[in-house]
């Protein structure tokens, strides 16, 4: 049976191709929810005009397809709401040198 541990595993193993930090530290995920072998997820991106959206949403429904009990992964894309740079880990803001 899938768990939401292993999902976010498969999530972290995803970048934004412009930013060398994995979609979950950047805090660009808003939810993950399952569904029998279905796993559908929330996410956003930095700017709403982030040309990289479609290739990240591709890159994770492969890669959840990957899964042995995955079947069918959705992902949707919100803008709320806004993504900030806060909603980045503390990891994340140390690989790119911000600062708090």
């Amino acid at each position: 049976m899938l768990t939401e541990a292993e999902i976010y595993e498969v999530l972290g193993e995803c970048f934004d191709p412009e930013i060398p930090v994995n979609i979950v530290d950047l805090g660009l995920i808003y939810g993950v929810a399952l569904d029998g072998d279905t796993v559908n997820i929330r996410m956003t991106l930095t700017t709403r005009g982030c040309s990289m959206g479609d290739l990240i949403a591709t890159e994770i429904e492969e890669k959840l397809l990957g899964l042995p009990d995955c079947n069918r992964a959705i992902v949707e894309l919100v803008w709320e709401p806004a993504w900030t740079p806060r909603r980045m880990s503390e990891a994340a803001r140390k690989q790119l040198k911000l600062e708090d």
